[in-house]
C-alpha cells in the first residue's frame, strides 16, 4: 500500500476490542489484559490472542501476527486491500491538510496506547513483585517436597535455589466467559513462586505453581468448570517475562548457558548433565526464548527472528556457548523453527557465540525422562 494513502493510519486508530465484537470472534475470554481463545483462522481452545493495548493479534498456532488490517485478513480471509476496504471504506482523496489532520490523530492515540502499555505493565511489575516480597524461604516446605516428587532431589544438606519462594496459599482462578472481569476460583492451595528476573537483574515477574503432594506429579489436577473435558493448567505468569528468565544456578565464571522452557525441564537436564560450570536458566515459556520472527510465505519453519523485536530473550555477554532444551511433547517443527530464531537472535547479537539444541526425546520433556528413570 502506498504510503500516501492514509487509511491505514484511520484502521491502527480502531480499538481490538471493539473490532473483535464487530468481527462476532466467539469464545474470547479477558485475561491477564489480552482477550484470548480460539483462533479464527486456525481454531484451537487459547491459542490465540488479541492484546488492545499494543493493537495487534498473536496465534500461537498459525503464527498470525500482525495489526487491525490483520485481523480482518485472519478472520474473513481477504487479502490486505480488500480488508483494509471493509475496515474503513474505499480510497479516498484527501488534502494535504486533511492528511496532516489524520497522522496527527493517529499519533496522539499511538502515544496514548503506549503510555497505558508502559502504565498496565508498571501495575503488573507491581503486583508481580508483591506477591514475591510477601513469599517465605522455600527451603523445609512442600517446595521441596513438590521438587523431591518431581525427581529434582538436591544433594544433602544443599539448599534450594534462591529463586524459590513458599506460598502457603494462593487461588487459581478462571476468567468467566461473558462477564467482563469477573473470576472464578477453581482450586485454593499451597505454591511455589518462582523469581523472573530482567536482564538488569530485577525482578519484573513471578512464575507460580500450586502444589498437591496427592497427585502423582504433585500438581493439582483442576477440571475446567466452562470447558469440558479440559483441565485448568496449574500454575500461571505475574508481571512481565520479556527478556527475563527464571535464574536457576549461575556459578562463577559460567561460559555456558542451558535453557529450556519450564522450571522442572530445565532442572532435569541440569541433574542429567551434572556439568557444574554450566548456568542453568528457565525461559519461562517458548515465544520468549523465540521472540518474534520473519514471517511471510514459505517463512513458518524458517526460523528467522524478527530483530526489530527489542523484548526478546538475549543472554548477558558472559554467555560465549547458548544450548537450548528441546521438549518433545509439543509440534516438534514448529517448536524447533522456534528455537533456532531465539540461537540466531543470540549469535547476531554476539558473533562468536555457539549454540545448540538437546532434544529431550519424541513425545518427553527432560522432567518425564528423568520420573521414568527414578520409577
Amino acid at each position: 500500500m502506498a504510503e500516501e494513502d492514509t487509511r491505514l493510519i484511520e484502521a491502527k486508530a480502531i480499538p481490538m476490542d471493539q473490532l473483535a465484537d464487530r468481527l462476532q470472534i466467539k469464545d474470547l475470554v479477558r485475561t491477564a489484559g489480552e482477550l484470548v481463545g480460539p483462533c479464527p483462522g486456525c481454531g484451537g481452545t487459547d491459542r490465540f490472542s488479541i492484546n488492545p493495548r499494543k493493537g495487534v493479534i498473536f496465534c500461537r498456532g498459525c503464527d498470525a501476527k500482525g495489526d487491525q488490517v490483520a485481523l480482518v485478513q485472519l478472520t474473513l480471509g481477504m487479502d490486505f486491500r480488500a480488508a483494509l476496504d471493509w475496515l474503513v471504506g474505499p480510497r479516498q482523496e484527501l488534502t494535504p491538510q486533511q492528511q496532516a489532520e489524520q497522522r496527527r490523530r493517529a499519533d496522539a492515540f499511538r502515544r496514548q496506547r503506549e503510555a497505558d502499555a508502559a502504565r498496565h505493565r508498571a501495575d503488573a511489575i507491581r503486583q508481580a513483585r508483591e506477591i514475591w516480597n510477601a513469599g517465605r524461604p522455600a527451603d523445609d516446605t512442600v517446595v521441596a517436597d513438590y521438587l523431591d516428587r518431581r525427581g529434582l532431589r538436591l544433594r544433602a544438606g544443599a539448599k534450594l535455589p534462591r529463586c524459590f519462594r513458599f506460598e502457603p496459599s494462593a487461588r487459581l482462578v478462571v476468567p468467566v466467559a461473558g462477564r467482563g472481569r469477573e473470576f472464578q476460583t477453581v482450586h485454593e492451595g499451597p505454591t511455589m513462586l518462582s523469581a523472573i528476573q530482567a536482564p538488569d537483574s530485577s525482578i519484573s515477574g513471578v512464575h507460580r505453581t500450586w502444589i498437591d503432594l496427592d497427585q502423582p506429579k504433585g500438581k493439582p489436577v483442576v477440571t475446567h468448570p466452562f470447558k469440558d473435558g479440559e483441565t485448568v493448567p496449574a500454575k500461571k505468569v505475574y508481571g512481565s517475562k520479556k527478556g527475563g528468565a527464571i535464574r536457576l544456578y549461575t556459578p562463577r565464571d559460567a561460559t555456558v548457558m542451558v535453557m529450556g522452557e519450564g522450571i522442572e525441564t530445565t532442572l532435569s537436564t541440569m541433574i542429567a548433565r551434572a556439568e557444574p560450570s554450566e548456568a542453568y536458566w528457565a525461559g519461562v515459556d517458548l515465544g520468549n526464548m523465540s521472540g518474534q520472527r520473519k514471517m511471510g510465505k514459505g517463512l513458518k519453519y524458517a526460523g528467522i527472528p524478527d530483530m526489530e523485536d527489542r523484548d526478546a530473550f538475549i543472554p548477558p555477554p558472559w554467555v560465549q556457548r547458548l544450548i537450548f532444551i528441546q521438549d518433545g511433547d509439543s509440534d516438534p517443527k514448529l517448536t524447533r523453527a522456534k528455537l533456532m530464531s531465539g540461537l540466531r537472535r543470540a549469535k547476531l547479537c554476539s558473533p562468536g557465540r555457539t549454540t545448540a539444541i538437546v532434544h529431550s526425546g519424541e513425545g518427553v520433556d527432560s522432567n518425564d525422562r528423568l520420573m521414568d528413570a527414578l520409577r
